[in-house]
């Protein structure tokens, strides 16, 4: 698909969001005024932004413990995922889910997930209900699973993806392998040193991208999207990406070498090579990336600001939303 200039620039934007969403969160939890774990995907927006930037509000996402980039990617309202992190009533879950349990149902967001492999068997129910929606006439609507490479160890996700393929269903499977699971090297851990084709064992198609780079993130996204929703069943992508911040906020990453963030920030950063393909392209100027990178800025910090002076849920919100009732 051809992108022009201003969907390049909304690329752009998202990406850049989701960037200094993180970096401006690193800063403030160290003031302690954030509650619990928090998990940063600074160094990954290319694939949120690549495999979200075609899908609508009616296609869902399932997300991870490492979330904050899914959201955004998927449009989640930025000044609310603050508020959910600051635990402040207004938030997107009314401030009691927190980082790990942000959610948005109207944004196809099923939920970060605190379980690692928890969420491909969700996303492959969710599958279920788009592939009896087309049966019944509706439209071809998708469903991902987000996952690490530790998650692609679970049993939960094998059971996911092999019923997926028995079913048919319209389901992609994205592994970001940033390298590290947790704390355990992914060239230890995985044993047959290859989730792409342990993927693609279980009968669908595979292929492994560079994670820093949107172009390729998007171009197999769309592969595997025309293949589902033209009812071909599902997919697996497997994106090579880093992260520039450890497992969790505290994290002292010994098992990462001295200056390897510093490299991978030098040489691996998506929103640089972003910058460099579409200027070079001649389309877009540094000065209007500038320009979203300075209205970027300034909506981060408003919602901050935002954040810290909104009200704490109340004790009577402790019941509530607990049970549905259908």
């Amino acid at each position: 698909m051809q992108l022009d200039q201003a969907r390049l620039l909304e690329i752009y934007r998202r990406m850049q969001t989701i960037r200094e969403f993180e970096e401006r969160l690193h800063v403030e939890i160290a003031t302690g005024e954030i509650p619990g774990f928090t998990h940063l995907y600074a160094g990954q927006e290319a694939v949120a932004v690549g495999v979200c930037a075609e899908l609508t509000d009616e296609d869902y996402i399932v997300s991870t413990h490492r979330g904050h980039g899914h959201c955004i990617a998927k449009g989640c309202d930025v000044p609310g995922m603050m508020l959910e992190i600051y635990g402040r009533r207004g938030g997107l879950c009314k401030g009691k889910g927190g980082s790990m349990h942000i959610a948005d149902f109207d944004k196809g967001m099923l939920g970060a997930n605190a379980i690692v492999g928890g969420g491909p068997p969700l996303a492959v129910g969710a599958a279920i209900a788009c592939q009896l929606r087309r049966a019944g006439g509706g439209a071809g609507r998708v469903s991902v699973a987000f996952g690490g490479d530790g998650s692609c160890n679970q049993g939960t996700v094998f059971e996911a993806m092999n019923l997926a393929v028995v079913l048919g269903v319209p389901a992609i499977f994205v592994f970001e392998n940033n390298g590290y699971s947790e704390h355990t090297g992914a060239d230890y851990a995985v044993g047959s040193k290859d989730i792409t084709a342990r993927s693609a064992a279980f009968g669908m198609p595979a292929e492994r991208v560079d994670g820093s780079d949107f172009f390729a993130v998007h171009a197999a996204m769309q592969r595997a999207l025309t293949r589902a929703r033209s009812g071909g069943g599902p997919s697996t992508i497997e994106a090579m990406t880093t992260r520039f911040y450890g497992h969790f906020e505290g994290d002292p990453q010994n098992y990462r070498a001295k200056g390897e963030v510093e490299q991978q920030r030098a040489t691996m950063d998506c929103l640089k090579r972003f910058r460099a393909a579409v200027t070079a392209g001649g389309c877009i100027t540094a000065a209007e990336l500038a320009t979203i990178d300075r209205e970027v800025h300034e909506q981060i910090d408003a919602a901050v600001r935002a954040a810290r002076a909104a009200p704490m849920p109340s004790e009577a919100d402790l019941t509530s939303d607990v049970y549905i009732s259908y």
